[in-house]
């Protein structure tokens, strides 16, 4: 995980803040019939997929966020923006070995991964088995510690920065979301 990530700017539905500009073509007012609510929130919807999309295409903003949106509009604005998304889910993960496994499937490695910390700094820049325009990767329920001892933590959170980088230099993003 970058130590100095900017401020991520993704939706916060249960703050009531978004990234998207305020338009006033999506309120929901109380003379509105039910019906014509829920078209209503699928154009909200669409937009924040639309405009989620747009960002995770911005180089130079990937990195390690907290995901302020729901994991369908991520999956959304992904699938959207030609992104693979690896959705990972970390409840009850602890120790070095148990991550590399989990993350291994998550991202489908090949089968002659060698399952250490060397191994998943080369499988996560490589990726030549799922080409995308973009990668995504989705930790959910992570612990603080992201159930590593301190050492390990240091490592995996150097190797995602380091990944971050790489793809940057390449042209592509990769964006690292905890939830």
């Amino acid at each position: 995980m970058e130590k100095n990530s900017p401020t991520p700017t993704f939706p916060q539905k249960d703050k009531g803040q978004s990234f998207l500009p305020p338009d006033g073509t999506t309120s929901h007012s109380s003379k509105l019939s039910k019906d014509d609510n829920q078209v209503a929130g699928y154009a909200e919807e669409g937009r924040e997929v639309t405009a989620l999309a747009q960002q995770l295409g911005n180089q130079e903003a990937a990195g390690s966020y907290t995901l302020g949106c729901s994991v369908k509009t991520l999956r959304s604005a992904a699938e959207s923006a030609g992104f693979a998304l690896f959705d990972t889910d970390l409840k009850g993960i602890k120790g070095k070995q148990n991550l590399l496994d989990v993350l291994a499937r998550a991202a489908n490695f090949p089968p002659e991964f060698g399952a250490n910390w060397d191994a998943l700094a080369d499988a996560l820049c490589d990726l030549s088995w799922r080409p995308a325009s973009g990668y995504v990767l989705l930790l959910r329920n992570a612990s603080d510690t992201l159930g590593l001892s301190a050492n390990d933590r240091e490592i995996a959170q150097d190797i995602l920065a380091d990944t971050v980088v790489y793809w940057r230099q390449r042209k592509k993003s990769f964006w690292i979301f905890f939830s």
